[in-house]
C-alpha cells in the first residue's frame, strides 16, 4: 500500500483564493481601523484612509465574484 504526499487537487488552493482571503483581512482590519479611529478621536484624513482602503479592497471582492460568474 503506497501513500502519497501530493495533496488531492481538489483541495489545493489556489493564487484567487489566497487573493481573495487576503482582501477580506485588508477589509477587516481597515474597518476595525476606523472604527478605532472613531473611538480615539483621530483627524478626518485617518477615516478617509482607512474607508478609501475599504472600498478599493471591497470593490475588488465584487468584481472578482462578478467575473469568477463568467
Amino acid at each position: 500500500m503506497q501513500h502519497s504526499t501530493t495533496p488531492d487537487p481538489a483541495h489545493r488552493l489556489s493564487s484567487g483564493d489566497i487573493a481573495d482571503t487576503l482582501l477580506w483581512m485588508v477589509v477587516v482590519a481597515s474597518g476595525l481601523a476606523n472604527m478605532a479611529a472613531s473611538f480615539g478621536g483621530a483627524d478626518t484624513w485617518v477615516h478617509l484612509v482607512c474607508g478609501a482602503i475599504t472600498v478599493l479592497c471591497a470593490g475588488t471582492l465584487v468584481v472578482r465574484n462578478l467575473r469568477g460568474r463568467r
